[in-house]
């Protein structure tokens, strides 16, 4: 065997094999059904504590700023339920959902890089529960308490419950989604597309995308929120540039 052979091997070795795009299609089959048996399972938990959850977790802005909710559909307790359950389930299921995705890349890592997917998989999670905590404890009272307040005293403020939950819901979301653009960062650069000079580069650009980003992540709400999701963005633009830094020279070192 030559010594080239050789080599091809090793690295073969290293990766586990290539795969085919059959197999490709076939492993993320299987990770979307073990992603979804984990949100089945949460949405089950989550429906078992509904009760709880409604009315001391998701209730509580509401009660905080004084808002009056009013429900207008029949049957529009039962059906925000079961959407609460569902979202509920797949924030409960977020560590399942990341290590299947994880687990779907990892054939493209080298085996001294597999390792670190538990690792991935728990930070990725926190990043995510961190956003959801930023915008239930600083973006939504804020939030609320504009909506409450703004307009003529002679209008009273009452909100349907459906339009409530909506911006619990997507603020919550739109904020858990921002937080993890340190790990997007760090898999681009991973995988070469992302490097720190091309981030600094377009540092400008970046900051006015945060602006319309935040806009779009949080619709329906007021400037209030839009601003205080893009002042972490921003932030975590500047963190992803060290991330990217910081693995763009392991890739370099181990190439």
């Amino acid at each position: 065997m030559s010594e080239e052979e050789q080599n091809l091997l090793e690295n073969e070795e290293e990766r586990g094999g290539e795969m085919s795009f059959l197999q490709h299609l076939e492993e993320l089959r299987w990770r979307f059904v073990y992603a979804l048996i984990g949100i089945v399972i949460g949405t089950i938990v989550t429906w078992i504590f509904i009760d709880f959850l409604v009315d001391n977790i998701l209730l509580i802005p509401a009660k905080t700023a004084n808002i009056k909710l009013q429900n207008l559909r029949p049957f529009g307790q039962l059906f925000l339920f079961m959407q609460i359950a569902i979202i509920g389930g797949i924030i409960l299921s977020i560590p399942n959902i990341f290590y299947q995705l994880w687990k779907f890349i990892s054939p493209a890592l080298k085996q001294s890089e597999k390792k670190y997917i538990t690792l991935i998989v728990v930070f990725s999670t926190i990043c995510f529960l961190t956003g959801i905590a930023f915008a239930y404890f600083i973006m939504l009272p804020l939030t609320l308490k504009f909506a409450g307040e703004f307009g003529s005293t002679e209008i009273e403020n009452n909100f349907a419950i459906a339009e409530y939950f909506s911006i619990i819901i997507s603020v919550m979301l739109a904020a858990a989604v921002v937080f993890e653009l340190p790990m997007l960062s760090f898999l681009l650069s991973k995988i070469g597309i992302l490097t720190p000079q091309i981030m600094r580069k377009f540092r400008k650009h970046a900051i006015i995308t945060v602006l319309i980003l935040a806009a779009i992540l949080t619709p329906g709400t007021d400037p209030v929120a839009q601003i205080l999701l893009a002042i972490p963005l921003t932030l975590l633009y500047e963190i992803s540039i060290y991330i990217s830094k910081v693995f763009s020279k392991r890739r370099e070192v181990s190439e």
